[in-house]
């Protein structure tokens, strides 16, 4: 790792801490640079905007989500994986609440910024759908999971649905009905669904 690398890791990590405690549209170059102990100069010789940080930071979040909560490698069965892979989502939004609340505003700084899309976190998001479709082949395999013509449209269909949840879960409560659920029972219960969807019991 070269001193450029390791200075811009070093206020990459920095600015996670900023964003995840405070709103993005909140936060400012400035304040990550006392957080960092840096100069606002030295922010901008690595980010040119504060766009550009802020997807770095996305898909650094991204990295650290799917190394920390995504490893399947001890499951016995395709099934088995797939249950973890989707009671995942369950596991951080218990943990790390704050990840799924910078996902949204993550969303809507980008679209208000005019960008929708950055090619490193898209291409982050293909290893979260590769361990899922490997899970899923595992699980035709073993015969543990259904057959399903389309598991392309299947997978983001869930998995939207899923994250869609977890990142209005952890927003604000607006409405009185939001005071009145059990977030992660909500979030179980759409888990629960997908899964009975996906298993085969056939046998």
């Amino acid at each position: 790792m070269t001193i450029k690398d390791a200075k811009i890791n070093f206020i990459v990590e920095k600015a996670i801490k900023v964003f995840l405690e405070r709103s993005i549209s909140e936060v400012t170059i400035h304040d990550i640079a006392v957080s960092a102990g840096v100069g606002e100069a030295t922010i901008y010789r690595y980010f040119a905007t504060k766009q550009n940080l802020v997807c770095a930071v996305a898909t650094e979040l991204e990295k650290i989500i799917f190394k920390t909560y995504f490893d399947f490698s001890r499951a016995k069965s395709g099934f088995e994986k797939l249950s973890l892979f989707y009671h995942s989502y369950l596991e951080i939004f218990t943990s790390r609440r704050e990840f799924f609340k910078f996902i949204n505003e993550f969303d809507a700084f980008m679209i208000s910024e005019g960008k929708t899309d950055n090619a490193e976190y898209s291409s982050g998001l293909d290893m979260f759908k590769e361990l899922c479709t490997g899970a899923y082949n595992e699980g035709l395999k073993d015969g543990s999971v259904k057959h399903f013509d389309d598991f392309e449209t299947f997978y983001y269909a869930t998995t939207h649905a899923l994250l869609e949840l977890c990142k209005k879960l952890s927003a604000a409560d607006i409405v009185k009905q939001d005071m009145g659920i059990n977030k992660q029972k909500e979030i179980e219960t759409l888990t629960e669904l997908i899964l009975y969807k996906l298993e085969n019991k056939s046998d």
